[in-house]
């Protein structure tokens, strides 16, 4: 299992990203939408402050994140990222008031004790920090097809929760793979210090998918409804996380009938995500906009 310090970095880390997420929506929703896959979406994001701020907390959720890699199981460290749905839902209500519905805690308390239990299901083991290249040259064909083959097709939808869904489960494996490229290059680091570290691929290799992420993950925010786009995000970087760190670190989970709670986990944190994503008061944290349903307990429409 992952050491305290991984655990704590991590949780840091999905704070940030959930300010980000929270800043980087109201942003995104200002821009005008188009048929296209936008090139110039950054460029217009850049004049808007509120963007800035998202990005400054994406580069310090980048910075734990490389803590937490350093410290822990990519299996491990990755899955805790999904508590940036509720956590978003939290930091929005303290930045523009009012109170969280009984809905948003439901929401919160499903996606926290699925993911608890499925982790103490799977007791991650923490493999090598250093993956071959031939592992590399395998995983980074799967997901370069995967993300593709996303993107082709959200780009034959129009607006909507397809098209959102799609771009989500893009950026979803972006991420992961970002996070594994991290670790590599975390590794460089420990073991060569920055000249090895700026020497290695793995290093010029996260910062370009990291930039390919984020940008896929905008789309999917001015795409479509949360309720499209959050729980393929979440579940989908949790994990294909643990896949890549299984695949390429040598981590271990517990299989057999294990696998029953595990799943009972998965199961409840995807219900947490699809609930809280529904909750009206989510779309208004992440948009900035104030609806007469914000406070209620019923799930938005």
């Amino acid at each position: 299992m992952a050491t305290w310090p991984a655990v704590l970095f991590a949780l840091l880390a999905a704070a940030s990203n959930a300010l980000a997420t929270v800043l980087q929506r109201r942003a995104a929703r200002t821009v005008p939408l188009a048929r296209g896959l936008r090139v110039g979406l950054l460029v217009d994001l850049l004049h808007r402050a509120a963007w800035l701020g998202g990005m400054l907390a994406v580069i310090a959720a980048a910075c734990f994140q490389a803590l937490a890699l350093s410290q822990g199981a990519l299996s491990v460290v990755q899955p805790i990222f999904v508590l940036e749905l509720p956590l978003a839902l939290l930091i929005g209500r303290l930045l523009l008031g009012g109170r969280i519905s009984r809905g948003g805690w439901t929401g919160v308390a499903l996606i926290v004790v699925g993911l608890g239990s499925a982790l103490a299901a799977a007791a991650p083991t923490i493999g090598t920090d250093h993956a071959p290249l031939s592992r590399w040259v395998l995983a980074l064909a799967v997901c370069a097809a995967v993300v593709g083959t996303a993107v082709g097709a959200a780009l034959r939808r129009g607006a909507g929760g397809v098209r959102a869904a799609c771009f989500a489960g893009a950026a979803a494996v972006s991420y992961a793979l970002t996070a594994a490229l991290m670790k590599d290059a975390t590794h460089a680091w420990q073991t060569g210090g920055p000249a090895t570290f700026f020497a290695s691929w793995q290093t010029y290799g996260f910062a370009v998918v990291g930039v390919l992420a984020l940008f896929l993950f905008e789309n999917a925010m001015q795409s479509g409804p949360l309720t499209a786009s959050q729980p393929v995000l979440t579940l989908g970087d949790a994990l294909v996380s643990l896949s890549l760190g299984v695949t390429l670190f040598d981590e271990r989970i517990r299989t057999g009938w294990w696998l029953i709670p595990e799943c009972a986990g998965i199961a409840l944190v995807l219900w947490g995500a699809l609930y809280l994503s529904r909750v009206a008061l989510t779309r208004d944290v992440v948009t900035g906009q104030e609806a007469p349903s914000a406070v209620s307990d019923r799930p938005a429409r």
